[in-house]
């Protein structure tokens, strides 16, 4: 059980304070241990990167804006979350379709299942899958790594 009042912190002669969240190496950490601030935040930044995309560069190739997209769009920083409401995942889901669909010109109610057979490009449930597996998969090595060392 975790105490809802705790002691004074000091450091060099000052009090520290609690706040209720903060940003550590890219990521924002609460108290909750819930990570759907983080989700938000990459949420944030693939439309701000599609938006980026579709103002500056939408009279391109195609071939050119598919590897536009697949280099600034897909590449989400660190998104094995583990703590994280099913909500939030979803939001982020429909906004890389939503994304997509405006950085290609796609009709709103166009098929998606079309668009990513027509681009080429994985589904999002296919990159967060393998972010979790390539995550695990490097925690396990380095368990494994340090039973044997």
């Amino acid at each position: 059980m975790i105490s809802g009042c705790f002691p004074q912190f000091h450091l060099a002669g000052c009090n520290l304070s609690f706040v209720p969240n903060f940003k550590y190496l890219g990521h924002i950490i609460n108290k909750t241990r819930l990570q759907d601030d983080d989700v938000c935040r990459e949420l944030k930044r693939l439309f701000t990167r599609t938006n980026i995309l579709i103002r500056r560069l939408s009279h391109c190739s195609f071939n050119v804006k598919l590897r536009l997209f697949r280099s600034f769009c897909i590449c989400f920083y660190d998104i094995a979350w583990r703590h994280v409401k099913d909500t939030a995942i979803r939001k982020l889901k429909s906004a890389y379709i939503k994304c997509l669909k405006m950085f290609f010109n796609f009709h709103k109610y166009s098929s998606v299942t079309e668009m990513f057979l027509q681009l080429g490009i994985p589904t999002f449930c296919t990159i967060y899958h393998n972010a979790q597996y390539r995550f695990y998969k490097c925690i396990k090595k380095s368990v494994i790594t340090s039973l044997y060392a």
